[in-house]
C-alpha cells in the first residue's frame, strides 16, 4: 500500500551522512538522488522507499506532531543494530528495543533523527 515516505531536513549534508550510514544496517541503500539535493533509499525501486529531502516550499524543515515512520526489520538483532547505529550517529532515543505487548507480537524501538523526525524499527512475531 505505501510506495514511499519523505522527511524534510534543513541540513541535507548532515542528514545524508546520517541515513547513508544508518540504512545499510537493514539492507537499504540509495535508490536515487532527489532533485532537492536529498536522497531516496530502499531495497529495490519496486519496494516501499524512504527519502530525506529539502522542503519543496523553501521553508525550514519541521517534524510532524504525531508523525512516525517505521522500518520493518527481519530480526530482533536488526532492530537493535539500527537503534544502536542511530544513537551512534547522533540520533536520540525515544524508547529502547523491547517487546511492546506479548513476547510473540511487536518488538521495536523508537528514535529521532538529527532533524527530530520520529522513527521506529520493528519486527512482529516470535524471535527469528
Amino acid at each position: 500500500m505505501i510506495g514511499y515516505v519523505l522527511v524534510g531536513s534543513s541540513d541535507l549534508p548532515k542528514a545524508l551522512d546520517f541515513y547513508d550510514k544508518l540504512l545499510p544496517t537493514i539492507g537499504a541503500g540509495k535508490v536515487f538522488d532527489h532533485p532537492s539535493g536529498g536522497r531516496v533509499y530502499g531495497v529495490a525501486a519496486d519496494k516501499p522507499m524512504f527519502g530525506v529531502v529539502a522542503p519543496a516550499n523553501g521553508e525550514a524543515a519541521s517534524f510532524g506532531n504525531g508523525t512516525m515512520i517505521s522500518f520493518l526489520c527481519d530480526t530482533h538483532e536488526q532492530v537493535q543494530s539500527l537503534y544502536d547505529k542511530a544513537l551512534e550517529l547522533g540520533g536520540s532515543s525515544e524508547g529502547a528495543p523491547g517487546w511492546r505487548g506479548p513476547e510473540d507480537g511487536f518488538y521495536g524501538c523508537y528514535f529521532r533523527d538529527l532533524d527530530g523526525n520520529k522513527l521506529c524499527a520493528y519486527r512482529t512475531g516470535p524471535v527469528a
